[in-house]
């Protein structure tokens, strides 16, 4: 699975993972284990890839440090 680190967070319930090899857009609802208000910029999280509506997704965000 890939890795990387929360990048950036929204208020609307989505952010960014700075990826493997480039940044990647993740939704709530991708969220396993964990519940988006208790997520940090900062985090290391892995992912698996998914294809959205605009193009690429994060899935199976787990939180794996801090």
């Amino acid at each position: 699975m890939p890795q990387g680190t929360i990048k950036k967070l929204a208020d609307k319930g989505f952010g960014f993972i700075q990826g493997e090899k480039s940044d990647i857009f993740f939704h709530f609802s991708a969220l396993e284990g964990v519940t988006f208000e208790e997520l940090r910029e900062g985090q290391q999280v892995e992912y698996s890839e998914g294809d959205g509506p605009k193009g690429p997704r994060a899935e199976n965000v787990r939180v794996i440090q801090g």
